[in-house]
């Protein structure tokens, strides 16, 4: 479980930076049976990736996370779909590491400035992007990544935003992942790709352990 010690938000926000520079790709998982959660999470550090994302879209999403927590010490997990101070409280009080949102609301981004989990809001337009500055979030989620104008909103958002580091996710797959990354303003990408429903639904556990090692293979 993550321990959370009182810090302030400037040390706060270098540590997630510094965590997701290590990380380069976060799995986002969407567990439907909480028996899955280890063995996928085994799977994916077996294959070098660490950093998980478990969603809050599923019945049993808060178990599945708490039980990588308790059975995967290796895996550094955040809780993801984060969509009120409800949410936020909760993945607390899981011992996420971390937390993202798809996009943030003013009470979740106060709420968010307030929590010592480290916090990562989801934006898509600058007006957005600024609201999420004004909160002292610098690193965001640039949400959905693909349909709000992929690389060149990206591009764009980075002249008048220097200072903004981005983790780009929806439509994020092995075939662009690299070319995001490239981008200097993207510090890790995440997407779904790398755990697709099949092979959970099947056990294929090799099969998310050999995607997960090519995904890194070109930075080893």
């Amino acid at each position: 479980m993550a321990e959370h010690f009182p810090i302030s938000p400037t040390e706060r926000q270098a540590g997630l930076l510094a965590l997701f520079r290590v990380a380069r790709i976060i799995p986002v998982m969407t567990l439907e049976r909480v028996e899955d959660a280890v063995p996928l999470a085994r799977a994916l550090v077996a294959g070098g990736i660490r950093h998980l994302e478990i969603t809050l879209r599923t019945p049993v999403a808060a178990e599945a996370a708490a039980a990588i927590i308790a059975g995967v010490p290796e895996a550094v997990v955040g809780i993801g779909t984060v969509v009120t101070a409800a949410d936020l409280a909760r993945s607390l009080q899981l011992g996420a590491h971390f937390a993202l949102s798809p996009g943030a609301t003013p009470a979740l981004l106060a709420a968010a400035a307030a929590s010592p989990l480290p916090f990562v809001p989801g934006i898509a337009t600058a007006s957005e992007l600024m609201a999420a500055l004004a909160h002292g979030f610098d690193l965001v989620k640039f949400f959905p990544a693909v349909p709000a104008g992929g690389l060149a909103a990206l591009k764009a958002l980075g002249a008048p935003f220097p200072q903004v580091r981005f983790c780009p996710t929806g439509g994020i797959d092995a075939g662009n992942a690299a070319e995001w990354l490239a981008l200097p303003n993207v510090v890790a990408v995440g997407g779904s790709w790398l755990t697709p429903a099949a092979d959970i639904r099947a056990g294929n556990w090799a099969a998310i352990t050999e995607r997960a090692h090519r995904a890194i293979a070109p930075r080893r």
